[in-house]
């Protein structure tokens, strides 16, 4: 299916300020992968309610206390401006609950080696826009902002793809040709499919 060119875009930090910009997007998307909100690699909470509101109000409570950021892609549509992509990016302590983190803490372990600065991990993007480079777009934007943060080693976990076409779902943090592209070395595998990438970022 043909998707629009998304035209001129800009990068902005996910914060109270573009909060509106972020939930448009993912309410077009009636919550992301079955209501999520992109809420699934942070570290639970007593105050986390279950569901599509729920994970809503979490994930707006973590914007507030500065501890949840995305580049957020936006582009000027006809009804002003609207994110159309984003990459979420955080410290390992922001981000804890990585898929296969018993296999990756367990491979630090025997190689003696130490969780990143930063990790990307997801990145998605606005069903009409797709095909159009937004993930790179996201991405970098995601690197941007870590160096505006002090730069240090940033972790990536994107997916292998083989031979069967897989949904948005399956490529939550894009694939290694996008890492690679970005400068981001293979580290070891991660799971079935996917890979630790890794890159340092200097400091802006």
């Amino acid at each position: 299916m043909a998707t629009q060119d998304p035209g001129p875009t800009t990068v902005q930090p996910l914060t109270t300020d573009t909060w509106d910009l972020f939930a448009g997007l993912v309410e077009r998307h009636r919550g992301i992968f079955g209501g999520c909100w992109c809420v699934k690699f942070h570290a639970d909470r007593d105050d986390r309610v279950p569901g599509y509101d729920g994970n809503r109000a979490f994930k707006r409570c973590l914007v507030e206390e500065g501890v949840a950021h995305a580049a957020l892609v936006v582009r000027e549509g006809e009804d002003g401006p609207e994110a159309i992509a984003w990459a979420e990016y955080g410290t390992p302590a922001e981000l804890p609950d990585i898929h296969h983190s018993k296999q990756y803490l367990a491979d630090l372990a025997a190689e003696g080696d130490r969780e990143p600065d930063f990790r990307v991990t997801c990145i998605f993007v606005d069903k009409r826009f797709r095909q159009h480079g937004l993930v790179t777009v996201a991405l970098e934007g995601a690197l941007g902002l870590i160096a505006e943060a002090g730069g240090g080693v940033v972790e990536g976990y994107p997916h292998i793809p083989g031979e069967r076409r897989l949904s948005s779902s399956f490529l939550y943090n894009g694939t290694r040709a996008v890492y690679e592209r970005a400068g981001f070395e293979f580290v070891r595998p991660k799971g079935m499919k996917n890979t630790v990438m890794r890159r340092t970022v200097a400091a802006a």
